[in-house]
């Protein structure tokens, strides 16, 4: 035999051998190091045979239950906060673009286009907002036609894809174009918190350990535009409640934003919403394609 017999304390190498042969050299480096480490955690609490095999169970419900509405995994990778680590690993900014986050589970379906200005709350449900900003390239240059996706929850804290038949299909969903100085503005109704699908194996975990399930209140952002690296972000209500406990690690400080009161009726019949009502400000700014971002943040660390 050529091979090195398994044994404990040797159990990550030997495992590890198998993959030596792998002809993609960045498969092999996964699994290599994923054998490494998923050994060394079964080691540091010393497993129970009990124990894996809840562990099977759950990870077979978690797939059981995920279909083209409901991605069950995505939620787990979600409250774990690997969603937000990949994402963050791979769209690091040092400070000089929009900073990412997570995409979600309910970006499933084309956000319908929509002219600026245009009313995106189809339900009529919710505190009137008037929602701008202004996309622009790394040395603030306005960046006209960026492509700017939109979607959020209604008042009840649902999604369209959740409610269908009870929500209008594209309700608080658009796709902008932005103007040529690179501004964006649209009609839709303040965001508010919410939790996530929590009747399923991983709402099971965070009952178990004693977690929420919610999200502050947000509103979801893909901007896009020629010759510039794509964002997908969220921007956060500031005084929403789970801001410092968002259930997917979202938020980010710098996607903070405060929502105001307007109460001025001239202004209300401009913008098209009854009076008073709210307004939201959200300017994103893009990274050149060829433009890399650092190896890390400034201090190793998202701001």
């Amino acid at each position: 035999m050529s091979g090195e017999l398994f044994d404990e304390e040797r159990s990550a190498e030997v495992v590890a051998a198998s993959f030596a042969g792998t002809p993609d050299p960045r498969l092999r480096q996964v699994m290599t190091s994923l054998v490494q480490h998923l050994h060394a955690f079964v080691k540091d609490v010393e497993l129970t045979e009990e124990e894996w095999g809840v562990a099977i169970d759950f990870l077979t419900r978690t797939g059981q239950l995920s279909d083209e509405v409901r991605q069950e995994f995505i939620l787990l990778s979600d409250v774990l906060g690997v969603s937000m680590l990949v994402e963050t690993i791979n769209h690091r900014t040092g400070g000089t673009s929009t900073e990412s986050t997570v995409l979600g589970p309910f970006h499933m379906v084309e956000s319908p286009v929509r002219d600026l200005g245009a009313d995106i709350a189809l339900d009529g449900k919710g505190t009137p907002c008037l929602v701008s900003g202004r996309v622009t390239g790394p040395d603030g240059e306005p960046l006209p036609g960026a492509a700017v996706d939109v979607w959020q929850t209604n008042e009840d804290g649902f999604y369209d894809v959740q409610q269908p038949g009870v929500q209008p299909a594209g309700n608080l969903r658009g796709m902008f174009t932005a103007d040529e100085q690179g501004r964006f503005w649209f009609r839709s109704v303040v965001p508010r918190w919410y939790p996530i699908p929590d009747d399923g194996p991983v709402g099971q975990l965070l009952a178990a350990t004693g977690r929420h399930p919610n999200r502050p209140a947000h509103l979801h952002f893909i901007v896009a535009a020629p010759g510039h690296r794509p964002v997908t972000t969220h921007v956060f209500v500031a005084d929403s409640p789970y801001l410092d406990s968002d259930a997917v690690f979202g938020v980010k400080e710098s996607l903070v934003r405060p929502v105001h009161e307007v109460d001025d009726p001239a202004r209300a019949a401009e913008v098209g919403l009854p009076n008073p009502f709210c307004t939201l400000t959200f300017d994103l700014s893009l990274l050149r394609a060829g433009q890399e971002p650092p190896a890390t943040n400034p201090g190793g660390r998202s701001r």
